[in-house]
């Protein structure tokens, strides 16, 4: 008698193993370098403005303070390999907006950037986003003792 051999399974399952696994690692790789771009993103943003509030209401003129500012922010974003070029940054005070070293007065700086996500080709169109808006907001207060 005659057997007639169908198909078998033998060997199929660790290429079955391969393909899923791969199917599941690439995007699950390019998630989590993508979300490790965003998070170091947030963190320089947020560590820029904070710096750059911080060193803007110990200068000792407006003129002074600003050089400072856009100083700590370029060194912070650098430290994370972010142009600061491409940062957006307001620097607003209160309670009076023309003098921003009032005593007791307040200073917040504003810092927009776009963190780039890895791997993602320019190609694809320019109605795409290339990276994710990124934005953080800082408050100072300035010293009563500010120009005595």
């Amino acid at each position: 008698m005659r057997r007639l051999r169908l198909s078998t399974d033998e060997g199929s399952a660790s290429i079955e193993f391969i393909t899923v696994g791969l199917l599941i690692l690439v995007p699950t790789v390019y998630l989590v370098l993508a979300l490790s771009s965003i998070e170091s993103a947030s963190f320089a943003v947020e560590g820029a403005a904070r710096q750059a509030s911080r060193v803007f209401v110990q200068a000792d003129s407006v003129g002074e303070g600003e050089a400072a500012a856009r100083r700590a922010i370029a060194v912070t974003l650098a430290d994370y390999g972010l142009d600061a070029g491409n940062a957006q940054v307001t620097i607003s005070c209160r309670p009076d907006p023309a003098d921003c070293l009032t005593r007791r007065g307040f200073v917040t700086v504003t810092i927009t950037t776009v963190a780039p996500l890895p791997i993602f080709p320019a190609v694809l169109g320019t109605d795409i986003p290339l990276g994710v808006t990124i934005d953080s907001v800082s408050t100072e207060q300035v010293s009563r003792f500010a120009g005595s």
